[in-house]
């Protein structure tokens, strides 16, 4: 369903797969040249300006993909409007109908935004590894699945209070940091590094480009499934809990 409707809307599917991300692409290289050129630095924490340049532009492919605010929105409107009582007679769940979705978008978005970096990266010298890539998609569509979960527990609050975009808001400033999209997270410091690389939200940006880049092993990627799988199974929970109170709260009274 997602993919038939993303195909029937050409032009935003151009301007969402094609256009953002080569904006996007230039503004990365850009910051990065200026932090060199400004620095007067030929390496920074030993990787080379190469080096950022290609982490800059896997991060903002890798951070778009992983970022639901979109899907999040309508959501959080299918609470608030009533429209939800048209999925609640589904056989099938509020969560599993969005996650169906969510991937079914982010898939199709992705093989065709995909082509960006690859080109770029190919273009200019650069630290990609290009067989690392499957391996790479795959620890990002696993996380995708905890995104989506954090997403159904921001929806939930819809059946206790009005108007609560400013939530989604929150949680993607606070994610933008925590992936690793801004810059790499082992320029934190140290006494914060260790902590924040161990959380599951470093395998939407920072383990897969840094392993993707050479920066990180492969023993990291292990670890990065292992702790999306506890946040998957953590947040599940808490949505469950969340969403049968919010159900029994809910008067069904919408459109």
């Amino acid at each position: 369903m997602s993919i038939v409707s993303q195909l029937e809307y050409r032009f935003n599917l151009f301007v969402d797969t094609c256009l953002q991300p080569i904006l996007f692409s230039i503004s990365e290289v850009a910051l990065w040249t200026a932090i060199f050129r400004g620095g007067n630095i030929e390496s920074l924490n030993g990787f080379s300006r190469e080096y950022y340049f290609a982490y800059a532009l896997w991060a903002a492919f890798f951070a778009r993909i992983a970022a639901n605010w979109m899907y999040e929105m309508r959501m959080i409107e299918e609470i608030d409007s009533g429209s939800v009582n048209s999925i609640l007679v589904r056989p099938i769940s509020f969560f599993e109908f969005y996650l169906g979705q969510f991937m079914g978008y982010k898939i199709l978005t992705s093989l065709i935004s995909i082509l960006v970096p690859v080109v770029i990266c190919l273009m200019i010298k650069s630290s990609t590894q290009l067989e690392r890539l499957p391996l790479a998609l795959l620890l990002t569509f696993y996380y995708l699945i905890l995104v989506h979960t954090l997403s159904s527990i921001v929806s939930s609050f819809a059946f206790f209070f009005n108007r609560i975009h400013a939530l989604t808001v929150t949680k993607n400033f606070v994610l933008w940091f925590f992936v690793g999209e801004l810059f790499p997270l082992d320029l934190l410091p140290e006494r914060v590094r260790g902590f924040i690389i161990a959380l599951p939200f470093s395998s939407g940006v920072y383990i897969p480009v840094g392993y993707l880049t050479g920066r990180v092993p492969l023993k990291m990627v292990g670890q990065g499934f292992l702790s999306v799988t506890l946040g998957i199974a953590l947040f599940l929970g808490v949505y469950a809990y969340l969403w049968d109170l919010g159900r029994k709260k809910y008067s069904g009274t919408g459109a």
